[in-house]
């Protein structure tokens, strides 16, 4: 069980350094637009690489922002309750994030199939919009993963 967890972490933390490398990316773009902007030569297309990098940043940080519980969590009302309702908590809604990233990434799959077939791309950059739909979709089910890690860890109660 700790070689799974071991393998969720490392692959969340990964998903999270794609996420801070595109982020930095993104900023030094847009400043280099700001400053070609000043003198009349924009970077063609900065929006579209701009939304397409904001959903690389967003989706590829979710799992490790996660697994570290680096979210707001309202904790007050759930540490009234016994160790043993805690716990079933815990899992429940660990089981309901597990079905509704499972499903999330599942549709974003068949979703990237329905792009990557009919070659949409985006409208000044003709930048495909399938691998980032895929990238996403992957990234929901690592969450999923990071699901099921914490529901092992609430388990093994190693988790509060």
């Amino acid at each position: 069980m700790d070689v799974f967890l071991r393998f969720i972490f490392r692959l969340s933390q990964r998903g999270n350094q794609v996420a801070g490398v595109t982020l930095t990316l993104v900023m030094g773009l847009t400043v280099v637009d700001v400053i070609l902007r000043m003198v009349g030569r924009p970077i063609v297309g900065v929006f579209e690489l701009v939304a397409f990098s904001g959903a690389i940043v967003i989706g590829f940080s979710i799992p490790f922002t996660s697994w570290v519980r680096g979210h707001i969590f309202v904790d007050f009302a759930v540490m009234k309750f016994s160790m043993p309702v805690r716990k079933a908590i815990h899992i429940f809604t660990r089981l309901l994030g597990l079905g509704l990233f499972g499903l999330i990434g599942w549709n974003l799959m068949k979703m990237g199939a329905d792009l990557q077939r009919s070659g949409e791309v985006s409208p000044t950059l003709h930048v495909p919009f399938y691998p980032v739909v895929y990238g996403i979709g992957m990234v929901c089910l690592v969450q999923a993963l990071v699901m099921i890690a914490d529901i092992a860890k609430v388990l093994k109660e190693r988790y509060e």
